[in-house]
């Protein structure tokens, strides 16, 4: 999740640094895209909550470095409650970013132990710390309300 978005994980907190727009995402996950329908999907929003603080897999506990609520407790980490920084990401550059992690930084990429709808659900509960009942809408490249023509 770009530079800004999963980074290193480790020592004390510090400042994420200016706000920049995340390279786009490469070839192979540029067209990939959140279920439609998964959008306002309580269910699969709670699945990515247990993910995210590690009840589904210990091993897999984003909150470690992202805090539970979104507040970064590790330095470097993304504070994903921050709408100016976290619109930036289109929802296939975040899930690309959880897949193959954020180079030169402790973000790690998860799709060897997180399955792919795994990941999107991922996306979808760290999406609401932030930007709570947004879409991706790609023909815009903006996130937009849910349901928002």
């Amino acid at each position: 999740m770009g530079l800004g978005l999963l980074s290193s994980c480790g020592g004390e907190q510090v400042g994420e640094g200016p706000i920049v727009p995340p390279p786009p995402a490469p070839d192979e996950y540029a067209d990939k895209r959140m279920p439609a329908d998964w959008w306002g999907d309580s269910q699969k929003l709670e699945e990515g909550r247990k993910l995210y603080v590690g009840e589904k897999n210990p091993d897999v506990n984003c909150a470690s470095c992202h805090g539970k609520d979104g507040k970064p407790v590790k330095a470097g980490a993304t504070d994903f409650r921050n709408p100016e920084r976290m619109k930036l990401y289109s929802d296939s550059v975040w899930f690309w970013r959880i897949s193959e992690g954020v180079p030169n930084t402790k973000m790690r990429g998860w799709k060897s132990k997180v399955s792919e709808e795994d990941r999107w659900k991922l996306v979808l509960y760290e999406r609401n710390f932030a930007l709570s009942g947004k879409t991706w809408d790609e023909e815009k490249k903006q996130w937009s309300e849910v349901g928002a023509k």
